[in-house]
């Protein structure tokens, strides 16, 4: 069976706000927004309850919404706060009105770059496709990943929600679609800590019934023509013809408005930077034991490190550090890896040293995830010409080494 398109787009829930219930775990359940003036507020609460962990501070000591003075916005709020009609981008005294209970603290931004980059690289580490689009969200290939097709990737899905949290902490919300539009929209069905699936055969019954405002790309301007122009929900949206999006809105955005009110959407998921490593890694239907399913194991290990050299080849890529990953039937992971003095994208090299890796693993318990990593990747042509200068400085070295060593026998 053909393998479908499968897109998600990953949220991270409350980001800025789920950060500081981190260093607050008291706070949690209570209307709490970030945003305001410069962090002052752990020196202040550190000075007044000095004999206590942050944890334990009271939240009556926090500072209030209704005594926030000056025209701050807010960056984002807990669930409870939005309850009030409180949101990302309000203005702080607006929300004082509508929340004036909420307690208020500022933005962490070192934090809230340390654990984005914990998030985004525990993603990587199970779906190396991954587009990143600021600090709390990321769009994430799952057509070839393993689980990425199971239930249409809500196993996948499932997979690295529980990854996220168990490294940060923090829950995160997930739509998977045929592209990148729907999925963004899907990722909003079910917040906090939901999955949303989107099949091809559902645009009809889940996305049209949405108002055309949900589309990423229409903005309040744009909402409010559409409003004027009778066309409320992006089912209206669908039954125009294009032509008439066109006239009213220009060829090119007309255009797109068509395609994305049908869910068509081609762009690829875009990894920007060069990757740092390729893996393949697949999950069992059934826990293995690495005795008893030794047969199994042996011919699912060699295709995965062949897998992996394919990629490297395909892409051009080459490296120097081999690694392993083992996910236990108690969902502990354990790791492994190995530096090799030359860089390879060669399958046997690379199925060797990943089997001196698997040497050090406990392999008593049953497995249920097995993985095969390549890492320190350079290009494969910047490697070979670092080769071929390294042999010829051998070259040279050999042909003055013999006339040295006469030398040498001859004193003697």
């Amino acid at each position: 069976m053909s393998r479908q398109r499968r897109i998600a787009h990953l949220d991270m829930d409350a980001f800025f706000a789920s950060v500081e219930l981190l260093r607050y775990p008291q706070l949690k359940g209570l209307p709490v927004v970030i945003g305001g003036g410069r962090r002052r507020v752990d020196e202040l609460l550190l000075e007044r309850f000095k004999e206590l962990p942050l944890s334990e501070i009271p939240a009556d000591a926090f500072p209030r919404l209704k005594d926030y003075v000056g025209r701050g916005v807010i960056t984002t709020a807990t669930y409870p706060a939005r309850q009030f009609g409180v949101g990302s981008a309000m203005g702080m005294m607006k929300a004082a009105r509508l929340c004036p209970q909420a307690l208020v603290l500022p933005a962490d931004f070192d934090e809230v770059r340390r654990v984005s980059r914990a998030f985004k690289a525990t993603i990587r580490e199970i779906a190396p496709l991954v587009e990143d689009r600021g600090v709390d969200e990321v769009y994430i290939d799952f057509t070839d990943v393993p689980g990425g097709q199971r239930e249409g990737g809500r196993v996948l899905a499932r997979l690295i929600q529980r990854a996220i949290f168990e490294r940060t902490g923090l829950t995160c919300s997930i739509g998977v679609a045929p592209n990148k539009l729907i999925a963004k929209m899907a990722s909003e069905f079910d917040k906090p800590n939901g999955i949303s699936i989107v099949r091809d055969d559902e645009i009809a019954s889940r996305i049209w019934p949405l108002p055309a405002r949900k589309i990423n790309g229409i903005g309040p301007k744009a909402d409010a023509r559409l409003q004027a122009l009778g066309v409320h929900t992006i089912g209206d949206m669908a039954a125009r013809e294009c032509a008439w999006l066109v006239e009213h809105f220009g060829r090119a955005t007309g255009t797109w408005m068509h395609h994305a009110a049908w869910g068509r959407d081609d762009r690829p998921v875009v990894t920007e930077s060069e990757p740092v490593s390729m893996s393949r890694e697949t999950t069992f239907e059934r826990d293995l034991h690495a005795v008893r399913d030794k047969a199994v194991l042996g011919a699912v290990f060699t295709e995965l490190c062949e897998r992996v050299a394919g990629d490297l080849q395909r892409k051009g890529y080459v490296g120097r550090t081999i690694g392993i990953k083992l996910r236990y039937d108690d969902f502990r992971t354990a790791t492994r890896d190995l530096t090799l003095e030359r860089f390879t994208s060669d399958a046997a090299t690379i199925r060797k040293a990943a089997g001196q890796c698997l040497k050090r693993v406990d392999l008593d318990q049953r497995i249920r995830l097995l993985g095969v990593r390549v890492g320190k990747l350079a290009p494969a042509a910047a490697a070979l010409q670092v080769r071929e200068e390294v042999a010829r400085s051998l070259e040279l070295f050999d042909s003055v080494t013999p006339l040295a060593s006469g030398t040498s026998d001859a004193q003697a």
